[in-house]
């Protein structure tokens, strides 16, 4: 079949399979070339393996120096007749074969995060790829809503709302290219709580809870969550808002993890990278002309990093690299300072007040973020033909069978 982008806004349902390979290839390239892990994890579970930087940290462990063996959870769309199936299938299937390839084992799990079943799924895995214990749970789950029930057809819904006032704020729809502003008002208070058990650090804890029944930690086992605060031209969405509340759990969360590991002679942490485009990202309301600038003054000072820069440093640098985990005040370990430097949030607030709907797709950043969007849905990559077909009964037969 042919495969062509469709965009609905900023939500992709359409992804290339030779595109996605590129992507991987293009990450496990940087990896290899850069800092080496040392002292690294070498059993490793992801869970939110397929897209951001879960992928990203999987890419860094298995060819950026530590040699880890995997198993990556994740819940996409697969391909099937005339449905190419979503980004995050493909990316699974070539990081799969990748690190074969080179000889590490690379489980890949289709499930949803927060069941039981796929708990015990892991757990089985565990067991028999990895001798019975992992020494890195990375936690990077970013979900639209959580079952109430196991089995129920109830949910918890994520709002990506203010709290306590309304606001103005802007979406960018990629498909056409259009700005939109929009009135965002507050969140009840039911969502705040939804959002608090889709998004916060319940589902973190219950998962390190299963692992430690079950005894699959690893004498010196580390956990990491991945958060995000951002400066005050964010704060009134984010941080001040649900998901901002969200995260502030999760960072307490990480507290009690830290407690229950500490008896393995290990550590929980949240990591707060900075404004990172991902395909779970792209629906903050705000957060795109604010990425729009951000990156274009980080890349004039040669700063920039995307979320392949900031697993490798994360490992190399924080959490396997000093003899002791570096965090600030609250125990956080950060990654932001760049995004939050003083000079880049003046430059990144002079290009946002130039920024409206007549102007921004001009904006040589706005075509770099357009063109990054699509390469993680695997188009516009140089050398693969869009437009050729793609027969994609091998992908559905994999599919199939695992």
């Amino acid at each position: 079949m042919h495969i062509t982008p469709e965009i609905n806004g900023v939500v992709a349902h359409s992804a290339h399979p030779y595109g996605c390979e590129q992507s991987i290839l293009q990450q496990i390239q940087y990896a290899k070339a850069a800092r080496p892990i040392q002292h690294g994890p070498k059993r490793v579970l992801i869970l939110g393996a397929s897209s951001g930087l879960g992928l990203a940290a999987r890419i860094a462990l298995t060819f950026g120096g530590a040699g880890a063996d995997t198993i990556g959870v994740s819940l996409d769309t697969l391909p099937r007749k005339n449905k190419s199936g979503g980004a995050g299938f493909y990316n699974n299937y070539y990081f799969k074969q990748y690190a074969q390839r080179e000889g590490r084992t690379a489980i890949n799990i289709q499930g949803d995060v927060f069941s039981r079943q796929t708990k015990e799924s892991v757990i089985e895995a565990i067991e028999t790829y990895f001798e019975g214990e992992v020494d890195l749970i990375v936690y990077s789950v970013a979900s639209g809503k959580r079952r109430k029930t196991e089995n129920g057809d109830t949910f918890w819904y994520s709002a990506i709302k203010p709290i306590g006032q309304s606001i103005h704020s802007a979406l960018i729809d990629l498909g056409n290219d259009q700005w939109q502003d929009v009135l965002l008002e507050p969140a009840s208070e039911e969502e705040i709580e939804s959002t608090l058990k889709v998004m916060g650090g319940e589902d973190w804890e219950a998962w390190i809870d299963a692992l430690i029944n079950s005894e699959s930690i690893a004498e010196g086992c580390q956990s990491v969550a991945f958060s995000y605060i951002g400066s005050e031209l964010t704060h009134p969405m984010y941080l001040d808002g649900t998901l901002g509340r969200a995260k502030v759990d999760l960072h307490q969360t990480s507290h009690s993890l830290n407690l229950k590991l500490a008896n393995y002679s290990g550590g929980a942490y949240a990591a707060v990278c900075q404004a990172l485009l991902t395909r779970a990202s792209i629906f903050i309301p705000g957060l795109s002309p604010y990425l729009i600038a951000l990156n274009q003054v980080m890349q004039s000072q040669e700063i920039h990093e995307d979320c392949n820069r900031q697993m490798q440093r994360l490992f190399t640098e924080k959490l396997y690299g000093p003899e002791i985990v570096p965090v600030d005040g609250e125990r956080l370990i950060r990654l932001d300072e760049q995004e939050l430097s003083p000079e880049v949030q003046k430059k990144t607030q002079q290009l946002l007040a130039e920024m409206n709907a007549d102007n921004f797709s001009r904006f040589d950043a706005y075509q770099t973020f357009k063109e990054t969007f699509m390469q993680l849905n695997g188009f516009h990559w140089t050398g693969i033909d869009d437009n050729a077909p793609v027969d994609l009964l091998p992908f559905i037969k994999y599919a199939a069978k695992e």
